[in-house]
Formats: structure tokens, sequence, C-alpha cells
């Protein structure tokens, strides 16, 4: 049955045209209906300063000097984008030199087989704390890991895809999202408790439990659902050799790990001490706002460059300047189309912004569930709000941009109902990351169709959707679960931070 349910979705997918096509036909969809809407009067109350929300018409002469002037800023400013070229440009002079080759081989040799999808997950949530470095460096060395080992590579990248993604909010450590969604949870609680605090800690106890759950619950969809649904990989791409490493090979990953050892050295000089020249500027200097943190994306090109000019020293695969150059070249050469798909999502994202559909929606779609009556059930009331933010998440791809819009709603309701603003949070969260994966308008999205195509051109967006879905379905039925036990039992979600308020 399953079986059949995701050959559909992948049939009904893939008959749409082209992601770039698609993209520019939703751009037009969201120009239409902008001009429906305001002709109609749609309108929502804003939930922070109670502004009426109307839509923006864009089939306006306003709205045309918008859309043509913007278009360059449109691109440039598309989220990903600088994040995934400036990251490759030092990644692809590792590659280049043979160093990701090496790696991946050494893994292969020396990983317990078993162990090797249950690993890539594990890393995948791990990636958190560098925001979004998963994407662009652990989801297609997933895809090489998995071909080096016989396996199809489009289950590593679906692994990888569904740790960094599906299981975004899960994480055994504190990263910058954790900061970020309670300093707006913060904020949304205060406009009822001036002076109520909400950490970076709030869901720790219940994210590093979920964190588990995806990785058990992912390893079992891969080798049960997704290998066996995908079969033997017949494609063009060739996988790495398998034969023991060379005395160069050798010699280049020892230079490598002197370079890691020297970067680890610079970076926590800059971020162990209190004061140190890698923290937050603002006082107290915070390690959570260090530059490392904020500003991940130009260290992991400095740790690509470095890690392959050290290789590259020492394996001798490195002869001049000329070779650092072809390498990110060829970086570039491979990312045409994905630049093609960015330009097209940026368009739409931004129309769909200016036009108000996306916060219409998500207003009108909180007081549906305000309307439901189940002010005191907390579990039917919190599984509802997940279903409502996995839902919001396939039309609004920014978690932070949907919690700023949401808190203001959801966070004073539920506090005058008597529940915890970080009880509020970690609903959220969840429907927040199971829909990641399954989402086309997912700011990523086409990057992981790019990686995609690296082993099979005919894979479309409902391929890729048929591929994650399992994921999503299954993360959000045990996330939901882990949430109604956690409930019952009234366990603590985080550090001081419990189910209810004022606090029982």
């Amino acid at each position: 049955m399953l079986s059949r349910i995701l050959g559909f979705i992948e049939r009904a997918g893939n008959a749409l045209p082209q992601p770039a096509t698609l993209f520019a036909a939703l751009g037009g969809v969201v120009l239409l209906l902008s001009a429906v809407g305001s002709w109609l009067g749609w309108s929502a109350s804003h939930p922070t300063n109670g502004d009426t929300l109307v839509v923006t018409n864009l089939l306006t002469i306003e709205g045309l000097h918008r859309i043509v002037g913007n278009v360059l800023t449109n691109f440039v400013q598309f989220p990903p984008l600088a994040v995934v070229l400036v990251a490759l440009l030092g990644i692809s002079v590792a590659e280049h030199v043979g160093l990701i080759r090496a790696l991946v081989r050494l893994l292969v040799l020396l990983a317990p087989k078993r162990a090797v999808t249950a690993l890539v997950i594990f890393a995948g949530v791990l990636s958190h704390v560098g925001s979004d470095v998963g994407y662009v460096l652990l989801i297609p060395l997933a895809g090489t890991l998995f071909h080096a080992l016989g396996r199809h590579p489009l289950a590593g990248i679906a692994a990888a895809f569904a740790g960094v993604s599906g299981g975004f909010s899960a994480n055994v450590l504190i990263g910058a999202t954790d900061v970020l969604l309670g300093g707006i949870t913060q904020s949304a609680a205060q406009l009822l408790a001036p002076g109520y605090v909400v950490t970076g800690l709030a869901n720790y106890f219940f994210m590093a439990s979920a964190a588990i759950m995806i990785i058990v619950v992912g390893t079992w969809i891969t080798h049960r659902v997704v290998e066996p649904r995908l079969g033997a990989y017949a494609g063009r791409a060739v996988a790495a050799p398998l034969e023991p490493l060379s005395r160069e090979e050798k010699r280049g990953l020892k230079f490598t790990a002197g370079f890691a050892l020297l970067f680890g050295i610079v970076l926590l000089a800059g971020l162990y001490p209190e004061h140190g020249y890698l923290r937050g500027l603002k006082e107290p200097a915070s390690l959570l706002r260090s530059l490392v943190l904020t500003h991940l994306v130009p260290f992991i090109f400095l740790a690509g460059l470095g890690a392959g000019l050290a290789y590259g020293a020492g394996a001798r695969t490195l002869r001049s300047d000329r070779d650092v150059v072809k390498g990110m070249e060829a970086a570039f050469s491979a990312m045409g189309p994905y630049l093609v798909l960015a330009f097209f999502a940026a368009q739409f994202i931004a129309w769909f912004n200016w036009s108000n559909l996306g916060m219409l929606l998500a207003v009108n779609g909180a007081s549906s569930l305000r309307s439901l009556g189940l002010e005191s059930q907390p579990i039917p009331l919190m599984v509802a709000l997940v279903f409502f933010s996995a839902a919001a998440d396939l039309v609004m791809g920014s978690a932070s941009a949907k919690w700023t819009l949401l808190a203001p709603i959801f966070v004073p309701m539920f506090m005058l109902l008597g529940y915890s603003p970080e009880l509020v949070q970690a609903a959220y969260r969840i429907g927040d990351s199971c829909s990641n994966i399954i989402s086309p308008l997912m700011t990523y999205f086409p990057l992981i169709l790019t990686f995609v195509h690296r082993y099979d051109d005919r894979f479309g967006i409902g391929s890729v959707i048929a591929m994650m879905l399992p994921y999503s379905l299954a993360f959000i039925t045990f996330w939901t679960l882990m949430l109604v036990f956690w409930i019952w039992l009234e366990l603590p979600l985080g550090v001081g931070a419990g189910l209810y308020y004022p606090a029982r």
C-alpha cells in the first residue's frame, strides 16, 4: 500500500513542469491571487500591533515597478545563495585535490558498515550547531559515501537530508536556532508577562531526547522503506575505488590533520576566553553569539580551502595556484542548474512575501485553531498546534520568520489558558521540522535537487518528495507521541522550563 501511494505521489509530482518552470508558474499564481485577494478584501488583524493586514495587489503600476526594480536584489539576497556559493568555493578545492575522495575511502574502510546510516543521520542532527553547513557539506558527502559502499547514493542523500532538515530542531548540542527561537518566544511572552525569560535551553531535555528518536526512526526508514524502493543503483556516476590509501594520500591526510589541529587552536583561542576575539561584541560576550556561529560560512570557506591546500601539498596533487582556481571553477560550473532554480525561486518567494498571502494564511489558520474549543485539553491542543505548524511550513519556509509571526498569537493565548511559552515553542518546532523535507518551497530544496541530479537526472520534484515522505510521516508521528508522553508525565522540557504557566 505504501509503495503504491509513494508511486502515485512520485508520478504526480514528476508530471509537473521543470522546477524552474514550476517556480515561475507559482509566481504567476501569486500575482493573480494578490489581485483577487485585494479586490475581494481579504484581511486579518496583525497579532502584535492590531493593525489590519490586507493583501497587497502586485498587478498594479506600483507592483510592476516593485517587481522589475527588485529582480536583481531578490536573486542576490536569496537566503541560501551566498551560503552555498561561498562555502563551495572552499570545499571545491578540497574536492579537486582529492581530499574528499580520500576521506570517503577512509570512512568506508574504517566505519562499521551497519552503523553508517545512523552515523550519517547523527551527523545531520549535530550539523544544526553550524546552522546550514549540513545542507552544503554533509548531504552530498553522504551520497558519495553510500555510493562507495555499494549502496544507492540517493539513499545516502535521503538519510542525510532527513537528519539535517527533517530533524531540524532535534539536537544534543545548543545551537543558534535554539537561541533565536527562544528570543522570539520571550518577546511574545513578555506581551503578557513583562520580565518573563526564555533561554536557549528552554527545550533542551525534550529536543535532546528527540535526537535519539530521529536517529533510530530515520535509520529504520532508510533500511526498510527508502533503500528497498530505490533498488540497486545503475546510474552513470562512478563510485570511489575501495583500494587502500596510497603513501601520498596518507601523507596528505597527515598534513590535513595538522591543519585541522592548527585551525582548531585558532578557533579555541578566540572562543574560549571570556573576551576572546571571536566572541560576540555585545556584553556579555556570548559564545552562542560568537562570530563563528553567527557568520559560519566564511569559516567553512577557510576550513575547506586550508584543508585542500594542506592535503594537496602533502599528496602532491597541488602544483600551483592554477589548481586552486580550477577547483573553484569546477564547482561553479556544476552549479548552473541550481542558479537557474534559485533565480526563479527567489522571485517567487519575494512576491509571496510582498503579497501578505502567507501572513494572512497563518493568522487566519491560528484563529481557526483557537476556535476548536480545546482550552482545558493540553494534549489535543498541542497536537493540533503541531499539525498546524507543519501545514504552515509548506507555504512559509523560514522557521524564525514563521515563529516571529505566530509567536505573538499563540504564546500569550496559551499562557492565558495555563500553558507555558516553552511548551508552545516545543510544539511549534516539531511541526516546523517535519515538513521541511517535503516542501518544494523550502529554500534549500533546489540545492537538494542539484545533488540528486548528480546521480539521476530523471529524478524530479515528485521523486524527491516521494523519497522523503516516509521520513516526514514517521518523524511527525513519533515526535508528537513523544510530546504526548512528556505532557502525560509532566516532565520538564528544558532547564527551568515546565509545561504550565504559572509554574505548578
